[in-house]
């Protein structure tokens, strides 16, 4: 067995131990990255991200969806989708992002070792790969393993029958009809793709609305869409048994109804993979869901032992993953490198998406923060109607009297691309005249912005005796996205 040495090893080939690793080879680190199976990208490359934003993609195409306002109902570009068409795109996907990231180690001289790391000692991980096994000593360590879903015992899951968010893109054929147990972003997301080719969907969801965190306008819109498609919401209800059967699932509700279907997707909650890593021998520890407490600077309670990503809970985007690992790596190291910016944009892929960045109206009144609203619909823009998505909808949020921005909530067509310009504005602490004496291309759905503003100010009365004392900043809190 070999004994290799290490500036930083990195425990996960996710976004957050890509980063962590790329930056600190670029400082000169030997830098060592652990990825339990034989190809690199975690979860978001293989389970999670990219593969449920490839299908969602192949199933807006193939289903002709947003042509459907131009051309008819009727319309489509496939008729009969199967599960093959629709992970075709995303297996083609992941090949390339695969090949991209072993590109970026090989050139940075990252050391990649595939197998099942386990804690030896503070500074040494054991990599269990049969005869490649090998101890790699790092100076510093980083937990990147991200997250798993969780799977009670409560619930019989049954290959193709009873199955988490992993197992769906092993399905061998679309099911006629399923159960999905969990109304949280992943629910929500294969809800309204699945009900896109033609499963019917029924969604359980404990809570009274989808989403909760949120803003309640968009929220309410998206429910009203999701059953616009044939989805049946359950809301304010909770499954208190699931029985499998040779041809169907029951799944048994509080409220004693029984629902059935072909096939019972559960996604309520994730764990953190850290339960194999033999914590305790470097004097760490996890919490009940597998996740790891770390200070400001990533670090856990063994000093020269971060963590970052999924594993350490919210927000658990992998976005924020990226940053967290880059910063991370570059306090260990002593590079000089800003915080992370409390102003990070969610992208929930439903259809339609979904973006929010900032506060939002119920937060604000919790807060007691006086606000004004401007709103743009798509159908009130030129390229809303080239894009043929008249439902779509920009929300600003702005204090009335120095007209700082507070939060934008925007939902339909672009929604996740759209949000950036005003992430720039609201991180800079601008008032949204900004949209209104600035020129955006034409047509566009950024155009959205102006429209917004226009609409905000005209709200305001008394706008000619505006305060310029800026209000205090409104930062995103911890909500149960994650």
């Amino acid at each position: 067995m070999s004994h290799q040495l290490f500036d930083l090893v990195v425990i996960g080939s996710g976004p957050a131990g890509q980063k962590a690793a790329l930056n600190a080879a670029k400082l000169g680190r030997r830098v060592a990255l652990i990825e339990r199976v034989n190809q690199v990208g975690g979860v978001c490359i293989h389970t999670g991200t990219i593969p449920s934003k490839a299908i969602r993609e192949a199933v807006l195409h193939l289903t002709g969806l947003r042509e459907r306002q131009v051309y008819g109902d009727s319309y489509v570009v496939k008729h009969d989708i199967t599960i093959q068409d629709l992970l075709h795109r995303a297996h083609h996907v992941i090949r390339t992002e695969v090949d991209v990231i072993r590109s970026q180690m090989a050139r940075n001289g990252v050391a990649v070792f595939y197998g099942h790391a386990s804690f030896v000692d503070p500074h040494t991980v054991h990599v269990e790969a049969g005869d490649n096994s090998a101890d790699l000593k790092g100076q510093h360590i980083l937990i990147a393993v991200g997250t798993e879903p969780a799977r009670p015992q409560t619930v019989p899951f049954t290959p193709g029958r009873v199955i988490d968010s992993d197992e769906l893109l092993d399905l061998a054929a679309l099911p006629r009809s399923i159960i999905i147990v969990g109304g949280g972003v992943i629910g929500t997301e294969y809800a309204c793709m699945l009900a896109a080719v033609g499963v019917r969907v029924t969604l359980v969801e404990t809570r009274p609305q989808l989403l909760e965190f949120i803003d309640h306008e968009l929220g309410e819109s998206l429910q009203f869409r999701m059953r616009d498609m044939g989805i049946r919401l359950r809301l304010g209800e909770s499954v208190a048994k699931i029985e499998t059967f040779d041809q169907h699932v029951e799944a048994a509700l509080a409220s004693k109804k029984v629902l059935k279907a072909d096939a019972l997707l559960y996604c309520i909650g994730r764990q953190g993979a850290t339960a194999k890593l033999n914590l305790a021998a470097a004097g760490l520890s996890a919490d009940s869901r597998g996740r790891m407490k770390v200070n400001e600077f990533f670090q856990s309670e063994v000093p020269h032992i971060y963590a970052a990503g999924d594993v350490i809970g919210f927000p658990a985007l992998a976005a924020t993953s990226m940053e967290q690992g880059r910063l991370a790596s570059a306090h260990m190291f002593h590079q000089i490198a800003g915080s992370m910016s409390p102003f990070f944009p969610y992208g929930i892929y439903s259809i339609p998406e979904i973006s929010m960045l900032g506060a939002t109206e119920q937060s604000l009144t919790e807060q007691g923060i006086p606000y004004e609203v401007g709103i743009a619909r798509y159908r009130e823009i030129a390229r809303g109607q080239l894009i043929a998505d008249p439902h779509g909808l920009l929300k600003l949020l702005f204090h009335p009297d120095s007209r700082r921005l507070l939060g934008v909530h925007t939902i339909g067509t672009g929604a996740t691309e759209l949000i950036h310009i005003g992430q720039a504005v609201l991180t800079a602490g601008m008032p949204i005249d900004y949209f209104i004496e600035t020129i955006f291309n034409y047509p566009t759905l950024a155009e959205c912005y102006k429209v917004a503003a226009l609409d905000g100010i005209n709200r305001l009365r008394g706008s000619q005796d505006l305060k310029v004392d800026a209000p205090p900043v409104v930062e995103q809190k911890e909500t149960k996205a994650a």
